[in-house]
């Protein structure tokens, strides 16, 4: 089981990044990226099978959660997909790691997107929970369904003044709902929030949060070292490292299709394409064997 308790600390050019390291630290290391609104402990059943299997696993708290904080005090509290993508590579050179694959959904996912599109030649395998991941947050955006606008009414919260206050005063309240809609199925228990939400009370993370999502919509500006790199993401690149896509078959966010056309399109070296039945949008809590048998069919196969 994943202890935040225990967690190690890494010292990269923007942030001290809290981490839990598990397995051999000579084997080859793989990463797993948790997302929006989730924490660590959401792949406690992903961790053991890989380590089993023989690999290193390491677990990081992105920006804005948990026990990662900024090093600079005063630095502006931004989470635009360029900068999320950045820190895992800032987060691989800091412990001197090479090559590693990745693992990740949500927010975990974009970034782990966005690293194999940057650095290709550094991840050797990525498992994409909920496919591809890539924000154009350069032009114009285009209306959707009113049901997929219903079903992104948090984004639209959070770039109203009464979000911002509402997820700084009740952001307990606002997560957990979000995690029983998201996953309409799967029943978490007080303990199971209990242990999760401190994560949740990391001074940045209404900041984060609320920068992530205002700035997709094109409503805050984001850093402009990540100018070049949002223009390219833009552009969908594709994804060309070894990938197998999982989609979530219970997820609150409706069932995914079973046309696998975009993913092959947007992943050319995918191996495989799954709809994982009876997971939620945090398919690692629920069907952690479907993200460790990836991982390994891919590093394996």
């Amino acid at each position: 089981m994943i202890d935040p308790e225990n967690f190690k600390s890494v010292q990269t050019p923007v942030l001290n990044i809290g981490y839990g390291d598990y397995g051999d630290a000579t084997a080859f290391p793989i990463f797993l990226l948790h997302g929006f609104p989730y924490e660590v402990i959401s792949f406690d059943g992903v961790v053991q099978p890989l380590i089993d299997a023989g690999y290193r696993v390491l677990v990081p708290y992105l920006r804005g959660y948990g026990s990662t904080s900024f090093i600079d005090p005063d630095a502006p509290r931004m989470a635009e997909q360029a900068a999320i993508g950045q820190d895992v590579t800032d987060f691989a050179d800091a412990l001197g790691i090479g090559q590693f694959a990745t693992a990740g959904y949500d927010w975990g996912n974009r970034a782990a997107c966005l690293t194999s599109i940057f650095h290709p030649d550094r991840v050797k395998a990525q498992v994409a929970i909920g496919g591809y991941s890539v924000q154009d947050t350069v032009n114009t955006e285009k209306p959707v369904s009113a049901m997929r606008e219903a079903q992104l009414w948090y984004q639209w919260y959070f770039n109203s003044p009464q979000g911002i206050v509402g997820l700084a005063e009740n952001r307990r309240d606002v997560v957990r709902y979000l995690w029983e809609t998201w996953a309409p199925e799967w029943n978490y228990t007080d303990e199971d929030f209990n242990r999760a939400a401190p994560a949740f009370d990391n001074p940045d993370f209404v900041d984060i949060v609320i920068h992530s999502y205002r700035h997709r919509h094109k409503n805050a500006p984001g850093e402009e070292r990540f100018i070049e790199a949002e223009r390219r993401l833009a552009e969908q690149p594709r994804i060309t490292v070894p990938s197998i896509v999982l989609l979530s078959g219970a997820s609150g966010f409706g069932r995914p299709s079973t046309d696998p056309s975009r993913d092959q399109d947007r992943f050319p070296g995918m191996v495989a394409r799954r709809i994982v039945e009876g997971a939620g949008h945090d398919l690692p809590t629920q069907r952690p064997a479907a993200v460790a048998d990836a991982l390994i069919e891919l590093l394996q196969g």
